[in-house]
């Protein structure tokens, strides 16, 4: 409304355009469940490079293969990921026992791990104020066993250990330090001017199993760490270790979730399927996967192992192959199937089951996407279909990218749109949706997304009074009609060649 009308002139009112833009969200940000050497348990963190992992959770380790899974994801176009470490019985934090006076500061490390005891303290009285007694310097290092050097290191000058202090020490660690946090109460006097090394406590703990992975919904804990992230659209779930495959119940408590978040959950075909055969005889023990939400892939690879000589190891494809999802979406769009001769699996030295076409003749018509050696363009992922996407079942989510695609949609327009909740629903509410929607719409079908010469054969959005009712109306319910005509890959190449007989038609 223009200001109130007061005197004669001219009055000046700015009417909204009603335009809201609908921002596409994100289509490559892969999640990754499994152990590390360090970093924080339970918790979503994101990274944008294997550099960030190896600062956060210690790199590769022998145990593990996470590391792996991630350097793999990387090396194969990857840009975002986001790491929810796990910890199996028995993982404790180390403890430094610092002396002050006639008490002791107990300082621990900052997460689960032997690392923690590599950490050294070093303190001294050389403060801004040296008559304060409770102020003092700290120093804390993480040293290497093998050169006595310090790998990183932390210092924090003038902390107290008054607790009215702005320079509080538990305050101080708490958000500034990733290596040692204050155990337990503070001692009276401040801690001697000595250096301190680990108690030796700190310990790995067994390698996590099904109950650590799948964790407790309540706690945010294991697979449900990934509450706290705000989106990820595929789920990369690493087998538990080099000779254990992920726990069947882990892989249906990972689809439930992705389901619940509308994101894509890559599944890594068991160890022991080493002939085509194995493969076709342990499918139905997958059964309960059989979902839009999720893609099978076989076999394995092998590639370079840093920690063992450089020689060749097996490890599952799923980091590989969401790394080639991400590169997909970034040179081609979500609606473009991770598959084909450009979909080449980057540092995969060879197979672990060389196929046949016939062979794959087999596996396909069952939903599983296989991986495949060509003397040209090395290993490559030639497969595209959900584990929905078995001939029998004739499924409208045959695809991966298909539903990929209609994930994108849902979580984009979801988002998008939250702006109508409490609008009034009516016809100028209507035209908005539609207005923004629309363009939202245009905007993928420009670029290639969906079937069709004209927006008219594209797509569909529709809310008025045929969508929504006086009833709804009454209910507080708004509907809104969104369709798409789809790209379905060409799976197959079908080459009609005739001899012709004695001329040639012009």
């Amino acid at each position: 409304m223009p200001p109130t009308l007061s005197y004669p002139g001219v009055y000046i009112e700015e009417i909204p355009s009603g335009v809201r833009t609908i921002t596409g969200v994100a289509t490559s940000i892969t999640a990754f469940i499994g152990s590390a050497l360090r970093g924080t348990a339970n918790d979503a963190v994101l990274i944008h490079s294997f550099a960030d992992f190896e600062r956060r959770f210690g790199g590769l380790w022998q145990r593990s293969t996470l590391g792996y899974a991630v350097q793999q994801y990387f090396l194969n176009g990857g840009n975002d990921a986001i790491i929810v470490r796990v910890t199996g019985a028995g993982a404790a934090r180390a403890t430094l026992s610092l002396l002050a006076g006639a008490g002791v500061l107990t300082l621990e490390a900052a997460d689960e791990g032997s690392w923690g005891n590599r950490l050294q303290t070093t303190v001294d009285q050389d403060t801004a104020d040296p008559s304060d007694p409770d102020l003092f310097n700290l120093l804390v290092e993480e040293i290497d066993p093998v050169t006595g050097k310090a790998i990183s290191a932390e210092s924090f000058r003038n902390v107290s250990r008054d607790a009215a202090s702005p320079r509080f020490l538990t305050r101080v660690l708490e958000q500034g330090s990733s290596l040692v946090r204050v155990s337990g109460a503070i001692p009276a006097d401040a801690p001697d001017p000595v250096v301190t090394a680990s108690n030796g406590d700190g310990a790995d703990g067994t390698p996590p199993g099904f109950v650590a992975y799948e964790g407790i919904p309540a706690n945010k804990t294991g697979l449900y760490a990934l509450e706290k992230a705000d989106l990820f659209n595929i789920l990369c779930i690493p087998p538990f270790g080099r000779e254990t495959d992920v726990a069947t119940s882990t892989w249906i408590a990972a689809l439930a979730y992705c389901k619940q978040r509308r994101a894509m959950l890559i599944v890594d075909a068991p160890g022991s399927w080493q002939t085509k055969d194995a493969a076709v005889a342990g499918l139905p023990s997958l059964s309960n996967l059989v979902d839009e939400n999720a893609a099978l892939y076989f076999p394995r690879i092998r590639a370079f192992d840093p920690l063992r000589e450089n020689r060749l190891e097996e490890f599952a494809p799923g980091g590989a192959v969401a790394g080639v999802f991400a590169r997909t979406d970034s040179q081609r769009g979500v609606w473009k199937a991770p598959a084909g001769l450009d979909a080449k699996v980057a540092g995969a030295q060879e197979l672990t089951v060389k196929l046949t076409d016939l062979e794959q003749g087999d596996l396909n018509p069952l939903g599983v996407n296989c991986l495949r050696g060509f003397p040209a363009s090395g290993n490559v992922i030639w497969g595209a279909r959900t584990t929905e996407g078995s001939d029998r079942l004739a499924s409208e989510w045959k695809y991966v990218p298909v539903r990929r695609l209609a994930l994108f949609l849902e979580e984009s327009l979801y988002r998008g749109t939250q702006w109508v909740v409490f609008e009034p629903n009516d016809e100028p509410l209507w035209a908005q949706i539609r207005l923004n929607v629309g363009a939202f719409m245009h905007n993928l079908f420009r670029q290639g997304a969906f079937q069709g010469s004209s927006p008219r054969d594209a797509y569909l959005v529709k809310c008025d009074r045929e969508t929504t009712t006086q009833n709804d109306i009454n209910l507080g319910i708004v509907n809104i009609v969104v369709g798409f005509a789809t790209l379905k890959p060409a799976e197959f190449v079908v080459l009609k060649i005739q001899q012709l007989a004695g001329q040639i038609q012009t």
